[in-house]
């Protein structure tokens, strides 16, 4: 019987079709059931983001991201190693030599007012030999040799004080030509 059923349902389908529930039967059915079951939860709508949300939601990760590694690479750099800890004899020479440098570049600079040219020229050699300098300075964290670093950046300071010397009294013989030159004009005249 149930077959006969299902046959007849598929072959009169379309008539099945045409026919419509009343408006009022819904109310009455909801009407006979429990008051639990009447109350059914609210269903909630599926949100969706756009691409351009999703975009800036990246974007602002990334930027987070970036500035975190920016800080955290600083970091690294200026945690410094002890140097008293290395060699306390290293240590204190170190900041003699850097204190004689600072002396001696700021007495290189008032003496070179007259001609920046030859400062420029002066100041360029110290250059290179600074980047040398803190490129010891940033092996040193990393070294499995830290005294032999350490050596390296002390001989540099000093190789530094030697060129500034050096320079010093290239601009005092350059000034006393100058001044010999001067008093050679003046007697000619």
């Amino acid at each position: 019987m149930s077959k006969r059923l299902e046959d007849l349902i598929r072959n009169n389908k379309e008539e099945f079709d045409d026919l419509e529930p009343r408006m009022e039967l819904w109310d009455r059915i909801e009407k006979q059931l429990p008051a639990e079951v009447v109350e059914l939860p609210e269903k909630k709508e599926a949100r969706t983001f756009s691409l351009g949300f999703v975009m800036r939601v990246a974007a602002m990760i990334v930027v987070v991201m970036g500035v975190g590694f920016a800080f955290y690479l600083r970091s690294q750099r200026t945690a410094g190693v002890d140097l008293a800890s290395i060699n306390p004899e290293y240590a204190k020479k170190q900041v003699q030599y850097a204190s004689l440098i600072k002396t001696k570049r700021s007495e290189l600079k008032e003496q070179t007012k007259s001609d920046p040219q030859l400062y420029e020229e002066f100041n360029g050699e110290i250059k290179k030999m600074e980047a040398s300098y803190k490129k010891l300075k940033h092996d040193l964290a990393t070294s499995p040799n830290q005294e032999r670093v350490l050596r390296a950046m002390i001989r540099n300071l000093q190789i530094q004080a030697e060129v500034l010397d050096q320079q010093l009294q290239v601009i005092e013989q350059f000034k006393e030509i100058k001044k010999e030159g001067t008093t050679n004009e003046i007697k000619n005249i």
